[in-house]
């Protein structure tokens, strides 16, 4: 399993699976994080704390631990 954490800078990946509690899943959700998006890897910290995410036009920065619970295949 390939999560998004596990993603390199520039990577074009798929949503597959969000595990995340219920909470977190509807915050997800409402950036339009679910399965089958499409999100575009632009950066993360060096030490992969923090990951830059572009889904559609719209640009978002999540935490390790939420990036961990996104099950993805890369394009």
């Amino acid at each position: 399993m390939k999560t998004l954490y596990d993603c390199k800078k520039d990577d074009k990946v798929k949503v597959i699976k969000l595990y995340a509690d219920t909470e977190l899943k509807q915050r997800l959700i409402s950036f339009g994080i679910m399965k089958e998006s499409i999100l575009d890897v632009l950066e993360h910290t060096t030490t992969k704390s923090n990951i830059e995410i572009k889904v559609g036009k719209t640009r978002l920065a999540l935490r390790s631990a939420e990036a961990k619970m996104i099950e993805v295949e890369k394009l």
